[in-house]
């Protein structure tokens, strides 16, 4: 009997295990869909190829956009939802300059002309930033898949998580661990500034007042921040400034070798030298024994697409992205 009752107490706790392990794997696998909508991740893609033809300066502001919704309620596509009022992230501050909306709302409406209902705004953003950053040769990666839909997006919640261009290490270190990332999944994650454009309005401080006497930022390379007046006046609002001068199409390690040699654009960049964690990845990217930034990258974009998810019954599938059900 006592044998017995051990054997259905096992049998129990692993059913229990069996039960919570979704939970615990926060409900996300690679292939997901692959009985409900086998054709889902071939079909953004395929959009996301045909958008960057277009446009092939796309890539960055959708790995931008996807950041910027995973740091916010998690990773839930509430950075896509608009409300009436005009209080949703999309219209805080920081989230004003994000484009590529019209490259989700085209996948999203070929998925569910394919299989309706079954994939969600949240999923069809990390997949669409894989093959976009895969497009300027990246490395892919596999997406984990599984999220569900947000329904709240809130203005002042863009504006409280979200890391700036000019936080220094202890505060990017902070953010990044309260969102449980790591100091290596923040010096990776910076790494995506090896595409795309910043604007003058981010580094004037940087340039022309850094301490509030006139002066320029110590951290930035005297050469660069001569060459970056030149291209920014003080009252510059609108130029925009490659953020991996010479290399910003490709997605590639170049941006740590600029950070090494004090030319990151941004102070939140320069500050990656100011931790001996990060500073010695940065420095180990640009050795001839080769960088391991491109794999590096999608470990910690699986990490960060893990924030915050909604699985399960949490949450919903939208029909459309910009409006909950």
């Amino acid at each position: 009997m006592a044998a017995l009752a051990m054997a259905l107490s096992c049998f129990i706790f692993l059913q229990i295990l069996l039960l919570i392990a979704p939970t615990n794997a926060q409900g996300l696998k690679v292939g997901f869909y692959d009985k409900t909508c086998p054709k889902a991740e071939l079909i953004a893609k395929n959009s996301v190829l045909d958008a960057m033809k277009k446009d092939p300066k796309l890539g960055a502001p959708l790995l931008r956009m996807f950041f910027h919704d995973c740091f916010v309620r998690g990773c839930d596509g509430s950075v896509l939802l608009e409300l009436k009022n005009k209080q949703d992230e999309k219209n805080a501050a920081p989230n004003l300059s994000l484009r590529g909306f019209e490259t989700i709302d085209n996948v999203k409406a070929a998925l569910e002309k394919e299989c309706p209902g079954v994939v969600s705004c949240s999923d069809v953003l990390a997949l669409v930033t894989r093959d976009a950053v895969a497009a300027l040769y990246g490395q892919s990666w596999g997406v984990e898949t599984g999220r569900r839909d947000g329904k709240v997006t809130n203005i002042n919640e863009a504006l409280s998580n979200l890391p700036t261009p000019g936080d220094n290490i202890t505060s990017l270190i902070t953010q990044f661990q309260a969102k449980g990332l790591d100091k290596n999944d923040l010096v990776v994650l910076s790494g995506g500034h090896t595409i795309g454009h910043g604007h003058c309005p981010l580094i004037l401080n940087r340039l022309y007042n850094f301490t509030g006497k006139g002066d320029s930022d110590p951290n930035l390379d005297p050469n660069y921040a001569a060459a970056l007046r030149k291209k920014c006046k003080p009252t510059d609002t609108t130029t925009a400034l490659e953020m991996d001068p010479g290399s910003f199409k490709t997605f590639d390690e170049s941006y740590f070798k600029l950070v090494s040699q004090r030319r990151g654009l941004f102070q939140s960049d320069a500050a990656l030298l100011d931790n001996q964690e990060t500073k010695s990845y940065v420095l180990k990217q640009i050795k001839s024994s080769g960088s391991t930034f491109l794999k590096d990258f999608g470990v910690s974009m699986v990490n960060m697409g893990r924030i915050g998810v909604l699985t399960g019954q949490a949450g919903e599938v939208r029909k459309n992205c910009r409006n909950v059900n």
